[in-house]
């Protein structure tokens, strides 16, 4: 077993309920076979374990691993696209980027960029977007899997509107899905995500193939777009005569506990009140939302309404990997509205950290760093003379600490990451 001193802060129950940001200035963290079996104040733990190995972390903080719930893994080569709306984005960037990675050996060069973004940024768990292409997804998972990440993705089917090359039928979407559900969903740390692209480019038949594979492979996740954005919220409602755009994938028995729905920015009470009632989460992407002007996320109704939110960067049209940046972005959009929440430094990690462990079903596993967690953490640590050094040398308490870095944490200051105990992907030694 190792023990792991160091200054920790994490969320284990919900701020938005009441809960409170758990800090301790000297801690033991005992891991042990990747698993968390022992924490408290440092004396403490080290004399119940007086033989155990110590790394010393005390000089920076340790949070639990960030979790990303909503990516897209052909899109890391695009970000930066900015000056568009959702739509015309999609067609100068996004969807000409995405027809390339018909080439399984291009989509294995997008993986390892895509993989080492997300271990950059702290990013230990995610449920992705995966690629049109059967052969892309496959690359991208036996990458993945060797990476150590707890990745959730799926092959992304369309059978309208979009490019003629990214568009599918229901039964070869069918048959690609399970294929690949049956080489990747359970092995290691992957699992199998449903994904169509969104209900504008998934018509009642795909739709209903995409139920058909949530039900045949258990434990399974299903995710997608919803009210992004104006205009593709009314071509929804002009292509599938649904209710909402929530009923566009509700009315095919796609929502539950095991659904993700990314951005939600202009959903009607009645949308949030279906979300509600089937368990739901939304993936708050507020770099995306800013960049492709698409709106201000309504986050205080989707408290008040019961719906769970978690964070996502939404790279490419997000502005990079780091859900330090999502949450300090996600506290901006809040403060320019009228009826916004004030986001604390407690609200932001949770939403980085234990809310997206809920929303993918990870929350028995990680999300924070209690007894019984998997020990899936981040280790910050800017350099000396570093605006973050400085302001973390003077921080008044905790609180003060953790809003200095949601206001200037950056990739460069993550300084060792792990994923089940293991050190993935951040380069350099530990301290003894």
């Amino acid at each position: 077993m190792t023990i792991y001193r160091a200054t920790v802060l994490d969320t284990p129950d919900d701020p938005f309920t009441g809960g409170v940001l758990r800090s301790e200035q000297d801690a033991g963290i005992v891991v042990g076979d990747g698993q968390i079996v022992a924490r408290g104040p440092w004396p403490v733990v080290r004399a119940d374990y007086p033989d155990e190995d110590v790394i010393d972390l005390r000089d920076g903080l340790l949070l639990p691993g960030f979790v990303d719930t909503h990516v897209h893994f052909p899109q890391v080569r695009v970000i930066g696209g900015l000056g568009l709306p959702l739509l015309d984005w999609l067609d100068r960037y996004a969807l000409p980027e995405e027809a390339r990675l018909a080439d399984a050996a291009k989509a294995g060069e997008v993986a390892r960029e895509f993989l080492a973004g997300l271990v950059s940024a702290g990013t230990t768990s995610a449920l992705v977007f995966g690629a049109h292409f059967h052969d892309a997804v496959d690359v991208f998972c036996a990458q993945a899997a060797d990476s150590g990440l707890r990745i959730a993705v799926g092959l992304v089917v369309s059978d309208r509107l979009l490019r003629p090359e990214l568009l599918t039928d229901p039964d070869r979407a069918y048959a690609e899905s399970m294929d690949l559900a049956r080489r990747w969903h359970g092995r290691g740390r992957l699992r199998y995500a449903v994904t169509p692209r969104f209900a504008l480019s998934a018509g009642d038949e795909l739709m209903d193939s995409c139920a058909e594979v949530l039900r045949d492979v258990p434990g399974a996740l299903f995710t997608s777009h919803v009210n992004e954005n104006p205009a593709e919220i009314e071509e929804v409602a002009r292509l599938t005569g649904a209710t909402s755009y929530v009923d566009a994938y509700d009315r095919h028995d796609l929502l539950g506990p095991h659904s993700v729905l990314a951005h939600n920015v202009h959903p009607t009470d009645g949308e949030l009140a279906v979300l509600a009632a089937r368990g739901g989460a939304v993936a708050h992407c507020p770099t995306s939302n800013a960049a492709l002007g698409s709106g201000l996320f309504p986050m205080r109704r989707h408290v008040a309404a019961g719906v769970p939110v978690a964070l996502g960067c939404d790279v490419g049209a997000g502005t990079g990997f780091s859900l330090v940046k999502e949450g300090l972005q996600a506290y901006f959009l809040q403060r320019l509205q009228p009826d916004g929440l004030l986001l604390t430094p407690a609200h932001l990690l949770w939403l980085a950290t234990a809310a997206g462990a809920r929303a993918i079903g990870l929350a028995d596993e990680v999300g924070d760093l209690s007894v019984g967690k998997r020990f899936d953490a981040v280790w910050l640590r800017p350099l000396p003379g570093d605006p973050l050094a400085v302001g973390l040398t003077h921080a008044a308490d905790p609180p003060e600490a953790l809003a200095k870095v949601f206001a200037l944490g950056t990739p460069s200051d993550v300084a060792a990451v792990w994923v089940d105990g293991r050190p993935v992907g951040v380069g350099g030694d530990l301290p003894a």
